[in-house]
């Protein structure tokens, strides 16, 4: 007998599911840290925080926003995968309140006893988190997915590292955080590979028959990720280096023939299908640029580190977000006006980001417009999805799309 995706829920209808509170507390976290970041830049405030500014800014988005929705995605998925019944009521209120405490922990850590303690309370949610995932992935006995259990791993590792350097023992915040960028954007590449090509062959079946549709999973697909792999572990490893640019640039090469396989455009008429493809496409385009900034000297590495983390990590996950939010409480699985709005500011947001090291005495406004269009993206996320991710799943219909 099939295992129901959800058991009866009696509580709050935000912990009736993991993809609620996650998505919901990191698309808020993401609005407000840059504001916070950008102040704090210009001098205006003072973080009191035992990170340097630059590290916290970079620790938060990976640690703080990339992991709860890396958590919201696999708190859904799981069950899924294993059969089991999913994370609901009070554990998994213990497990967003360990977010918010380390996350708060980190921002405040040198007034609530410095670096040992926000290190503790910060490292508490990945232990927790993937020893969870692992535990439910061992009794359903779906091995096929533990290199999940791996990539948390490594995110624990990385976040670790960050609080090394935080605690006075090793200079090692920027290994770590490569380490969580590295980790997420494999996450991507791989989650990415399933479906960006399922959903799109799934819609160009159902609403445009004769159409070409993405190629089968074979030996470019397997090159293309092995490439990747490769190049994420010479930049976390030896990221100023001729090696480390030769295998950028081929996995960014490697990864837009890949995409290109997908037939992206055919999609143009449903957004929520198309910025997968867009999502995607930030990531090859990252690698590119990553491999050029080490040979072109006026390319400066930060627009390829941006066209990787506010391109390909800001939009693929709120391209899943939208899409798993919209799916899992009833409403058409289709792009209302304020979602587009959403996906064209966080692409909006990331060039803006990327053109600010060229714009010389713009600088400073390129980058302050590159933040509020970040803040406008997630804060509309708030806003608009805030009622379905806090209200019972619809039934008795579909509701309209957001």
């Amino acid at each position: 007998m099939p295992i129901p995706r959800y058991r009866p829920h009696h509580g709050t209808a935000l912990f009736s599911a993991g993809f609620r509170p996650f998505f919901l507390c990191a698309a808020a976290w993401a609005a407000l840290a840059i504001p916070l970041w950008l102040a704090t830049f210009a001098g205006a405030v003072e973080i009191p925080t035992a990170l340097t500014p630059a590290t916290w800014h970079v620790h938060e988005m990976i640690f703080g926003y990339g992991a709860a929705t890396v958590a919201g995605f696999l708190l859904t998925a799981i069950p899924n995968w294993t059969g089991r019944m999913p994370l609901q009521g009070r554990p998994l209120m213990l497990l967003v309140a360990l977010w918010l405490v380390g996350r708060v922990a980190v921002l405040v850590s040198e007034r609530i006893g410095g670096a040992p303690f926000a290190a503790i309370a910060d490292l508490a949610f990945p232990l927790v988190f993937v020893a969870v995932v692992a535990r439910e992935i061992a009794v359903g006995r779906n091995w096929r997915n533990l290199p999940m259990v791996v990539a948390l791993a490594l995110l624990f590792a990385g976040n670790a590292l960050v609080h090394v350097e935080a605690l006075g023992w090793s200079e090692t915040a920027a290994l770590g955080n490569r380490l969580g960028i590295a980790t997420l954007l494999m996450l991507i590449s791989l989650v990415g590979g399933r479906i960006v090509p399922s959903f799109t062959r799934n819609w160009l079946v159902k609403r445009q028959p004769d159409a070409a549709v993405p190629a089968s999973f074979d030996a470019i697909d397997r090159v293309a990720l092995a490439l990747t792999a490769l190049a994420l572990v010479a930049w976390v490893a030896v990221p100023d280096t001729a090696i480390a640019a030769a295998v950028e640039l081929a996995a960014g090469l490697a990864l837009a023939l890949r995409l290109a396989r997908w037939r992206g455009g055919g999609t143009w008429r449903e957004p929520l299908l198309l910025v997968l493809h867009v999502g995607y496409g930030w990531l090859a385009l990252g690698f590119i640029l990553l491999a050029l900034s080490r040979l072109v000297p006026s390319l400066p590495p930060t627009a390829a580190l941006h066209a990787l983390t506010a391109g390909a990590i800001g939009t693929m996950t709120l391209a899943v977000m939208t899409r798993a939010s919209l799916g899992h409480t009833g409403r058409a699985l289709t792009a209302g006006s304020g979602t587009i709005a959403i996906y064209a500011l966080v692409s909006l947001s990331a060039l803006l980001r990327l053109a600010a090291p060229f714009g010389g005495s713009q600088y400073l406004l390129l980058l302050s417009l590159a933040g509020a269009a970040w803040v406008a993206a997630f804060g509309l996320f708030v806003v608009i999805y805030s009622p379905a991710l806090t209200q019972p799943r619809s039934s008795g219909g579909v509701a309209r799309p957001a």
